[in-house]
């Protein structure tokens, strides 16, 4: 990472030497000799970082540290001193001094703080800006999101909104798949009419037929009254079946006879209902794994399976993590009535970082802990989650200088084969798709691995 930085230091051939030095590695170096005439390049050039020599002749290097926070807060700065006592590192961090670097300077350690900084400024004004992004963002429904990735998503679901067609949105766990269902319902012609969903995981099996299709008088135990089911509840209207997954195989060929009619038959009744929904389900399954399992229909599989919205990972979404931290934070700051603005630089930076495996709900859970611990205006990193502040972002790297711990080909393709299994979620038809290979290739090789329980979701 590369950038503009300001140099202060009254050795001209320090500072030659520093902008020679510092332009071979992509930065762009301008110097001055003194804090007084730094300061008009301070104001009227964007800059990245400063780097101030501590003993200056005038203003001295602490009280230019002073002078950046006052006008120019956004600009990091850098003390560079041959005195490195403890003392005068303090004082530096106490005027405002994002770094300290001591004398002799090592080229190396002065790039590794510059691109720290870099990095550090170009967070703190993205977390600046996103509440007004949050505002300003392209939405469908209460999903948000500017990366490509939902830009996909939402393109997609703006051309199905006014159809009938069932839909199948797909998953892991916590990426919005029932936020995307009502958003549907929302933009399309059934708005204002009923918007009925059922966790097909949720519910007891022996009460989930009863559940979806309604009973009759008398039908079973307890049974004193008549009652419509979801199906006929949601007539007009959307029918999110959630989770459908999860779904009894033995409930299966019902739901599809139900599906094709448009009729059903309430548990214990003799006649045929005509209903009109447009039925929605959603899945964090691998339903062609369950399907060639047994565990799923084919048949059922193909009629919900009309139009397919695949909702993508957080891990896949880039910088959609931190538009969707700040519009939590906002949130859970309101009802926690906390004066929390926004998240600090590093603490953004531990975000980005992160993985979520849990997505946006992890997100959403993260924050609003964050909200409850923090004693400031910004999420700082100690506010964080233990797992999101000590992760470490997992690497395939096999790299070595002795011959004796190199690994074998097939070695290598299995480590990269579970990566890619893990990456997706356990999901094997997109790891199957991912890595170029038929899903009969995959299952294969995992079962050479020993692989075959591979979680799938």
């Amino acid at each position: 990472m590369t950038g503009r930085v300001l140099l202060v230091d009254d050795d001209r051939s320090m500072c030659e030497t520093l902008q020679a030095a510092l332009g071979k590695r992509g930065f762009t170096v301008t110097w001055r000799m003194s804090a007084s005439e730094a300061l008009p390049v301070l104001r009227e050039e964007d800059l990245d970082v400063v780097v101030t020599d501590l003993r200056l002749q005038g203003m001295n290097g602490l009280e230019l540290c002073e002078q950046i926070v006052a006008t120019r807060p956004d600009v990091p700065a850098i003390v560079i001193t041959a005195f490195g006592t403890l003392e005068t590192a303090i004082a530096a961090i106490r005027a405002g001094a994002y770094d300290f670097i001591t004398k002799p300077i090592e080229i190396d350690a002065l790039v590794v703080a510059l691109e720290r900084a870099v990095q550090h400024r170009r967070l703190r004004e993205e977390v600046q800006h996103l509440r007004r992004v949050v505002e300003e963002s392209t939405r469908f429904g209460n999903l948000i999101g500017t990366s490509a990735a939902m830009s996909s998503v939402y393109d997609l679901l703006g051309r199905i909104a006014d159809s009938g067609a069932t839909v199948l949105v797909t998953g892991e766990s916590g990426t919005g798949k029932e936020v995307a269902a009502r958003a549907l319902h929302e933009r399309g012609p059934r708005k204002g009419r009923p918007f009925v969903a059922l966790n097909c995981s949720a519910v007891p099996e022996a009460l989930l037929e009863s559940e979806l299709f309604g009973h009759a008088r008398g039908a079973f135990t307890d049974a004193r009254a008549a009652r419509a089911g979801l199906l006929l509840q949601a007539n007009g209207g959307t029918m999110l079946l959630d989770e459908i997954g999860d779904m009894p195989l033995a409930l299966q060929p019902k739901l599809l006879r139900a599906l094709q009619e448009r009729t059903l038959r309430p548990v214990g009744g003799d006649d045929e209902l005509p209903f009109d929904v447009r039925v929605i389900a959603t899945t964090n399954r691998d339903l062609r794994s369950l399907v060639e399992e047994g565990r799923f229909r084919e048949d059922l599989y193909f009629r919900i399976n009309v139009i397919h919205v695949e909702m993508p990972p957080l891990r896949a979404r880039g910088g959609d993590v931190l538009l969707l931290a700040q519009h939590f934070v906002d949130v859970h700051a309101a009802r926690a009535r906390k004066r929390v603005t926004g998240i600090a630089a590093p603490a953004a930076e531990k975000l980005l970082a992160y993985s979520w495996p849990g997505n946006v709900r992890e997100l959403q859970n993260c924050i609003e802990r964050a909200i409850a611990l923090t004693q400031h205006e910004q999420i700082a990193v100690a506010d964080l989650p233990d797992t999101v502040r000590a992760y470490k972002r997992s690497h395939l790297l096999i790299a070595t200088d002795d011959p004796s711990e190199l690994v074998p080909l097939a070695e290598i393709e299995r480590r990269y084969v579970l990566r890619v299994l893990e990456s997706v979620g356990g999901n094997k038809t997109l790891a199957a798709h991912t890595l170029g290979v038929t899903r009969k290739t995959l299952y294969r090789k995992l079962e050479e691995y020993g692989a075959t329980e591979a979680k799938q979701t």
